[in-house]
């Protein structure tokens, strides 16, 4: 195989921005095809609907923290809120995009139509990468040494047949082609899924619609943006402490653990929303307002459906309801259009990739895919260190596993997700956020090494072990260090508290919380300060004793 030198980005969002800067600060001739006039991938609201295209809702919100979702050297700035709105989220790409100067990089407006291996790819291990550029309409051909895909998996929309749909005279939408507007005002709508898509559109469309009836196959557990003393639920949930200790338990009671925690806030039972499987065996469903809409009656919470007449809707319950609009929220189906077959053979919706990203059967690893993962956090994070091991393997410096090797742990994480997940198109790239990260790290260099800090830095070794598993970590030591990381891992509560307190509180009016009180706002630290007070007990028993 030929040394790689010059790589091509397929898209510039989530995993294309980190790609790029990656094979750029690594000194690659990068060169990144963009179908869009900017950078921001789904995350950008477009006005207009462009079919192959999916973007987010305008008025969608992140189910993932700001501090949990960034990348790796780039902190949020703390005056953006702690869940970002799409717009804020799209300026944090646009200034990631401006600081690393990496707009001279991508090729706006800018649609990859194939790539292929170039003749000569059993010897260097090449690819042929066909564009067409939408302004001047010019078609490109070019070669490079490697390429990264990063356009996303949500390809096509998934329209389930639905008997009577053909039958049914009023108008039958997917979530991609919908935009507010007046249409659905005092509107009957139907909305079909409870994905976190679902939730945001059943709660937007019933503050304008009649009502909203929302149905359902299997349920959903709800997580609020905030769990414990208001503090962001991936900040709780996702710590190493919080993992290790889970992971000594019994999966069932760390999981009806959970459910408990969820049923304090919604009673799922008595809301109709209880699903079949436990929290953690289940695609985490953000949203603060259904339980609201549910309560107040402005949604109604439906049984799968049976089938659709001229004007309304039966469901498998027996239950009938007159509806105008149909709303399909059911998600996406894989697909890489210009991708040939025989390198991407996608197989009931599954991707049968090493690590999510590496075709175990290509010859040469000059191909990889970021970000078809659905994991228990933010992706964006996983994104930037998939595109760090992306190019590690591609420069030489990581050497991937045999082929059948790579096998065997494919089967084994598909027979994982077979036993634990519901059978169903969404959950066939489901992982476990934190477990990804560290597998990754370590496969890279950049894992943290818990031993040698609680040595040299202990105040930083109780952040990493205690506090949430910030991104920042994975730059902390190894390729790719930056200097900064230590202090964005210990600054972090700065830039969750301030967008907080916009109001100053006099100090006879605190609830008595001092500012070390962080150190018990998190499950983790809870842990610390029992164990603090666990060996304060045992030296006063000894030295009474004595």
């Amino acid at each position: 195989m030929a040394a790689v030198r010059r790589v091509a980005v397929i898209g510039a969002g989530a995993s294309g921005l980190p790609s790029t800067k990656t094979c750029v600060e690594e000194g690659l001739d990068t060169v990144c095809l963009e179908r869009a006039d900017e950078v921001g991938g789904l995350w950008r609201f477009t006005k207009k609907v462009v079919e192959g295209r999916s973007c987010v809702m305008k008025s969608t919100v992140m189910n993932t923290s700001k501090e949990m979702s960034c990348f790796s050297d780039f902190p949020p700035p703390k005056d953006f809120p702690n869940f970002m709105q799409h717009d804020v989220a799209q300026k944090y790409f646009r200034a990631y995009a401006d600081h690393f100067d990496l707009d001279r990089h991508i090729r706006y407006n800018t649609e990859v139509t194939k790539v292929r291996q170039a003749d000569d790819y059993v010897r260097t291990g090449r690819w042929v990468v066909e564009s067409i550029d939408h302004k001047s309409g010019k078609k490109s051909t070019d070669t490079f040494d490697a390429v990264l895909v990063c356009s996303g998996h949500h390809a096509e929309k998934n329209l389930p047949e639905v008997p009577g749909i053909s039958e049914f005279e009023g108008p039958v939408i997917h979530s991609h082609d919908y935009r507010p507007d007046s249409e659905h005002d005092d509107k009957k709508i139907l909305v079909v899924g409870l994905g976190n898509s679902a939730g945001d559109l059943a709660v937007e469309l019933s503050r304008k619609g009649k009502q909203v009836f929302l149905s359902t196959r299997k349920g959903t557990w709800i997580f609020h943006c905030y769990m414990f003393r208001g503090m962001p639920w991936d900040m709780c949930l996702n710590t190493r402490f919080e993992f290790w200790k889970n992971s000594c338990l019994p999966f069932s009671w760390v999981e009806a653990k959970m459910a408990a925690t969820l049923n304090q806030t919604i009673d799922h039972d008595l809301y109709g929303l209880t699903p079949a499987c436990m929290p953690f065996s289940h695609s985490p469903f953000v949203n603060d307002e259904l339980g609201g809409r549910i309560i107040c009656g402005a949604v109604k919470v439906k049984d799968d459906l049976q089938r659709l007449t001229t004007s309304g809707v039966e469901f498998k319950d027996g239950s009938f309801e007159d509806i105008d609009v149909v709303l399909m929220a059911t998600g996406y189906t894989i697909g890489f259009p210009f991708m040939e077959k025989e390198v991407v053979d996608i197989e009931k919706n599954q991707l049968k990739f090493y690590k999510q990203m590496f075709q175990p059967d290509l010859q040469h690893q000059t191909l990889a895919f970021i970000g078809c993962v659905q994991p228990s956090g933010c992706i964006w994070p996983i994104c930037e260190l998939q595109a760090r091991l992306a190019v590690s393997v591609f420069k030489g410096a990581v050497k991937l596993p045999p082929r059948d090797d790579m096998w065997k742990e494919i089967e084994a994480n598909e027979s994982m997700r077979s036993s634990r997940y519901p059978n169903t198109i969404r959950h066939t790239l489901e992982i476990d956020w934190l477990p990804t990260m560290d597998e990754l790290a370590e496969m890279i260099g950049c894992k943290p090494n818990i031993g040698r800090l609680v040595l040299t830095d202990p105040k930083l070794a109780l952040r990493v072990l205690f506090g949430p598993c910030l991104p920042y970590q994975y730059r902390l030591e190894g390729p790719g260090r930056w200097s900064g990381a230590r202090d964005a891992v210990l600054s972090f509560m700065d830039r969750v508290r301030f967008p907080l307190q916009s109001r100053a509180l006099p100090p006879n009016r605190r609830s008595g919380l001092v500012k070390t009180a962080e150190w018990v706002l998190f499950p983790s630290f809870s842990w610390v300060v029992f164990l603090e007070l666990l060996v304060l007990a045992l030296l006063l028993l000894v030295l009474c004793r004595g």
